[in-house]
């Protein structure tokens, strides 16, 4: 099974040359234009590798994050990083604890490397458990815990004290994957603090907030140990020259940053209210979505096909309890109020299906 189905090859399926993107969570008010200005002036050395150590750049992000350079690996994104995690640290028939329901891709590189997923069980929200995950350990004799926080596809986030909280309940030789592609939606403040835990590896993107997810450029902090594993096993000069030059540029425009999380903001209260003046529930989110209560799982699916033929790209949560949702990008206010129109024409053809 393809893990997802691309926007563009769906606008094929139902005969349209583009959709109403909102579904893969991309940002849609674009990367910086100093990133912009970085990567089209770079553009002309295109015929040379990029630096395959990254230095300039994860020289700017241990200064960020108060650690050594060394302390950080960059690569083709979190997918690409969860591939190198899973090749270091899960032999074949090794089980890995996630939340049911978590972003799925982490499940794809297991199954091609021959690990397992054992499964937690989330809260009525999709949300982590934390009893839940150090059980899973327990029962499974699991070495490797994958957290998404804040989490994707339920847009939930547990807090400092949370994560703290679960990292001192699992043993100290299991180790705690954090994956933080949605990190900068959340206020410093309530961020895990930066300190290098040699039992944690936490990721992050400038797929989302920074706008940057065709360029497939993202990196992980851990000890030095650990880092050190990933330089054996990466692909030296997987991460494009042009990414890494406007990675470098968009880490020094924090003014950009803020005023895409500003728009979020805005954008996740109007499909907040957009829920509730259809009757419906949507759930709290740290994230550039919403996911909105469409009723049973066949309704939502039912939703995203409507969606689909209205050309709007959303996706749906895969597992119970929040498979009756959908999960909506926040677009920019022309695109939000679009969707709201094709949301109000789709819902009520669905519920004009849905059996009494």
């Amino acid at each position: 099974m393809t893990p997802f189905v691309a926007p563009e090859e769906l606008a094929r399926r139902v005969g349209r040359s583009e959709l109403l993107r909102l579904g893969a969570n991309e940002s849609a008010f674009g990367p910086s234009p100093r990133a912009i200005g970085a990567m089209r002036d770079a553009v002309t050395r295109t015929s040379w590798y990029g630096d395959p150590e990254s230095l300039e750049l994860r020289a700017a992000l241990a200064a960020r994050h108060r650690c050594e350079a060394g302390e950080i690996v960059v690569a083709s994104g979190i997918d690409d990083l969860m591939g190198l995690i899973v090749r270091a640290f899960c032999a074949p028939g090794d089980p890995c604890v996630a939340t049911r329901g978590t972003y799925p891709t982490l499940f794809y590189h297991l199954n091609a490397f021959g690990a397992r997923a054992e499964f937690a069980e989330p809260d009525a929200d999709g949300g982590i458990v934390p009893a839940s995950i150090v059980d899973a350990v327990a029962r499974s004799g699991a070495k490797l815990v994958y957290v998404a926080n804040p989490d994707n596809p339920s847009g939930s986030f547990a807090g400092q004290a949370t994560i703290a909280d679960l990292r001192e309940a699992l043993p100290d030789d299991v180790l705690l994957f954090l994956d933080e592609a949605y990190a900068d939606f959340v206020p410093l403040d309530r961020l895990p603090p930066d300190a290098i835990d040699p039992r944690t590896i936490r990721t992050r993107t400038f797929s989302k907030a920074y706008g940057l997810a065709g360029a497939r450029i993202g990196y992980a902090l851990a000890s030095a140990e650990i880092i050190a594993i990933f330089q054996k096993l990466r692909l030296h000069f997987g991460v494009n020259r042009t990414a890494q030059i406007g990675a470098l540029a968009a880490l020094d425009d924090d003014a950009f940053l803020r005023g895409v999380v500003a728009e979020v903001i805005r954008g996740r209260d109007d499909y907040h209210a957009l829920a509730a003046r259809h009757g419906l529930r949507s759930l709290p989110s740290s994230t550039n979505f919403v996911c909105i209560d469409i009723g049973t799982k066949q309704q939502a699916e039912a939703m995203v096909g409507a969606l689909l033929e209205g050309g709007v790209f959303v996706r749906k949560p895969w597992a119970p309890p929040i498979d009756g949702f959908i999960r909506v990008t926040v677009g920019t206010a022309g695109e939000r109020a679009a969707f709201a129109e094709h949301f109000s024409e789709a819902l009520d053809r669905v519920r004009e299906k849905a059996p009494t």
